[in-house]
């Protein structure tokens, strides 16, 4: 279970803006690094997502102190990292919002399951399961599903 997910964004406020919107959530500042937002959803599994300015990244600590998140210079052009979250807005919503914001959306057919592709300042992608899609996904990923797409799993050993 993925309870939340820090991202980092261009304009923080905005990008939790929209998410906030998205999600049905609430809107919090988060204290660090300064210029940071939370979207909270208050649902059943804790959903929150942390947008910190563009250029944080999380740094270990000693094995005593939590990590830190420090701002550096650099930014990225596109990341690997990507997420799937169910939300309450239709996909017509999550259209509009995008198309509002001049965001890329595009509706895909990953074979078992749908989602929106979301491309948060035409960089960083989400992905969006609106509830019809949710239920898609949440059937696909089903032993025998994931064993029909990937084949068996890899037993899992120490190195």
């Amino acid at each position: 279970m993925i309870h939340h997910i820090s991202i980092a964004a261009q304009n923080p406020l905005r990008v939790a803006s929209v998410l906030a919107e998205i999600c049905h959530g609430k809107l919090f500042d988060f204290p660090n690094p300064g210029g940071s937002y939370a979207v909270v959803v208050f649902d059943d599994y804790g959903t929150g997502i942390e947008v910190f300015p563009l250029g944080s990244v999380c740094v270990p600590a000693s094995d005593t102190e939590p990590s830190k998140v420090i701002q550096t210079s650099s930014s990225p052009s596109f990341v690997a990292t990507h997420v799937a979250i169910s939300v309450p807005a239709s996909q017509e919503q999550i259209e509009q919002i995008g198309m509002r914001e001049g965001w890329q959306v595009a509706l895909c057919d990953r074979g078992v399951f749908k989602v929106i592709e979301f491309w948060v300042e035409n960089w960083l992608l989400l992905e969006f399961l609106p509830p019809e899609f949710a239920t898609q996904y949440l059937q696909s990923v089903q032993p025998q599903i994931v064993e029909q797409v990937f084949g068996q799993p890899i037993p899992i050993t120490q190195v």
